[in-house]
């Protein structure tokens, strides 16, 4: 019982935070979302597409088939702006996530991953996706 009013809890304070803006993770945790962004647009490549339905169906489609639907930079921030967007669609129902060119992702372009792997960056970029993901999941 304990552990559901504790999930409960912070999903609670999750949305709170996602409705005032906040992100989930900020600069006491060594992460600065806004540098972390600018570093990211340095990663071109692919796009994050949004469809939304008029029955309330979203369709979000991981579009870099060239390299099999691999994270660029520029997709993971595509990816915040449209879990952005969905979370404020009132009248969305339910969402499908697919890849292009019948493969749905590979994980994240090994080029930025190679780039973003340092002690500067790294942690940033892990907790930067956790947080969207997690989003995009609620």
């Amino acid at each position: 019982m304990a552990s559901l009013l504790k999930t409960s809890s912070m999903s609670v304070r999750t949305k709170l935070i996602h409705q005032t803006g906040l992100s989930l993770y900020n600069t006491s945790h060594g992460f600065h979302e806004e540098e972390l962004k600018t570093k990211l647009q340095e990663f071109p490549g692919g796009s994050i597409d949004l469809q939304k339905k008029e029955n309330g169906i979203g369709i979000l489609t991981l579009n870099n088939p060239s390299k099999r639907n691999a994270f660029s930079g520029v997709m993971m921030l595509q990816l915040l702006e449209k879990v952005t967007e969905l979370e404020n669609w009132t009248e969305g129902k339910g969402l499908i996530v697919h890849g292009a060119k019948n493969t749905f992702c590979s994980g994240s372009d090994l080029n930025a991953v190679k780039a973003l792997a340092t002690p500067e960056y790294g942690v940033a970029l892990c907790m930067f996706m956790q947080n969207t993901l997690t989003r995009l999941m609620s």
